[in-house]
C-alpha cells in the first residue's frame, strides 16, 4: 500500500513543550502578524492581520480523520505550522471538530498578537492548551524583536493576553524567548516578568535561539544565563531551551515515513537527525540515509547552528 502524504498535517513533531505533537498547518508559508528576528522559518513574506479561511477546514479534517485510522504515538494535536494560526477565521470551528474525532488534547501555538480581538479569544476557548508568546517588555523592543504589523501595538497585544487569561479555563503556557544582549539581560527580563505576572499563565516557559534564526543578529543565551534569569519570573517556570535538555536518545524502529513526510516536517521546522527520528518514529540510521539522498536531490539543506546540524527544506 502506498503511504499517503498530507498537505496540512505534518509530524508528529518532537517538542520540548508538547512531547510528540501532530502539527496542523492553517495558513500559507510565513503568513504572520509578526516578522520576528529569531524566527526559525525565516522572514515573513505576508505580514497581515486579515483573518480569513486560508485553507479549507473540510480538507484539514479529511486528512486528520485519515491519519487517525492508523495508530501512531502522539501527545497533542497542535495548531501551529508555517505562520500565525489564529489568522484562520475558522480555527474555533476546527478545534470543535477535532474534538469530535479524537481524545487527543488540542494545543494552539500562537504569538498571541490577535487575542485583543474578542472573536479570537472566543475561538480558542475550546482548546486544551494555548501557548502564546511574550518576548519583550516594552514597545521599543517589541518593534525591534517582533516587528509586528502596524495595527498591533505592544499595549494592545499585552491587553489581549490579559483579557484572554481572565476567562479561559484551559492551561496557558506562556513562552518567553530571550535574546542575547537584547532581552536576555536582567533589566529587560525583569520587565517581561512583571508583565507575565499580570497575565497569570499556568506556567512560564523560558527559551532562547537554538535553530537557525531569520537574522544573524539574533543570538541565544547559554544554559547558565537562562538558569540565572529564571529566578526573576513568577509562578511555575520551566526552561525549555535545547541547551538545558539532555539529548533525546530514543529512536523509532520503522522507516514508514516517506520522503515527502520528512520534507513536510522540515518545511515547518528545522530539525536535527534525532528530532526527525523521534518525531517520525524512524531509526536514526534510516534518517541519515534519507538525508544524504534528499540533499543530493536538492530538496534539503543542512545548516550548522550552535554546533548542531539542522536540516531545512530547500527553497
Amino acid at each position: 500500500m502506498v503511504k499517503k502524504s498530507y498537505q496540512y498535517l505534518y509530524g508528529p513533531v518532537p517538542s520540548r513543550r508538547l512531547g510528540r505533537s501532530l502539527g496542523v498547518d492553517l495558513v500559507p508559508f510565513k503568513t504572520c502578524t509578526y516578522d520576528c528576528i529569531y524566527c526559525q522559518l525565516g522572514r515573513t513574506t505576508n505580514k497581515t492581520i486579515q483573518r480569513r479561511d486560508y485553507v479549507p477546514i473540510h480538507d484539514v479534517m479529511a486528512e486528520l480523520e485519515d491519519k487517525l485510522k492508523s495508530p501512531f504515538a502522539c501527545d497533542y494535536i497542535s495548531l501551529a505550522g508555517s505562520g500565525e494560526p489564529t489568522l484562520h477565521s475558522g480555527i474555533g470551528d476546527l478545534i470543535e471538530k477535532i474534538k469530535t474525532v479524537t481524545h487527543l488534547p488540542v494545543a494552539v501555538i500562537t504569538n498571541g498578537s490577535l487575542l485583543y480581538l474578542p472573536e479570537v479569544r472566543e475561538a480558542l476557548m475550546a482548546a486544551d492548551v494555548v501557548l502564546p508568546s511574550l518576548d519583550v517588555g516594552d514597545e521599543q523592543l517589541f518593534q525591534y524583536v517582533n516587528r509586528p504589523h502596524s495595527a498591533i501595538s505592544f499595549e494592545r497585544m499585552v491587553q489581549g493576553l490579559m483579557d484572554f487569561s481572565k476567562y479561559y479555563t484551559g492551561q496557558i503556557w506562556l513562552e518567553v524567548l530571550l535574546l542575547g544582549g537584547v532581552t536576555g539581560i536582567q533589566s529587560e527580563a525583569e520587565k517581561i516578568a512583571s508583565i507575565a505576572g499580570l497575565i497569570h499563565p499556568t506556567r512560564i516557559q523560558l527559551n532562547t535561539v537554538h535553530r537557525p534564526p531569520a537574522e544573524e543578529t539574533a543570538f541565544g543565551l547559554t544554559a547558565e544565563q537562562l538558569i540565572s534569569l529564571k529566578r526573576l519570573f513568577p509562578g511555575e517556570v520551566d526552561i525549555i531551551s535545547a541547551l538545558h535538555q539532555k539529548e533525546e536518545t530514543s529512536i523509532g524502529k520503522t522507516d514508514a515515513a516517506t520522503d515527502d513526510d520528512i520534507v513536510a516536517l522540515l518545511a515547518r521546522r528545522p530539525c536535527t537527525i534525532v528530532d526527525m527520528a523521534c518525531g517520525l518514529n524512524m531509526h536514526v540510521n534510516e534518517v541519515i540515509k534519507r538525508m544524504e539522498k534528499l540533499i543530493e536531490a536538492g530538496r534539503v539543506n543542512c545548516v550548522v547552528t550552535r554546533k548542531r546540524n539542522y536540516y531545512t527544506k530547500r527553497s
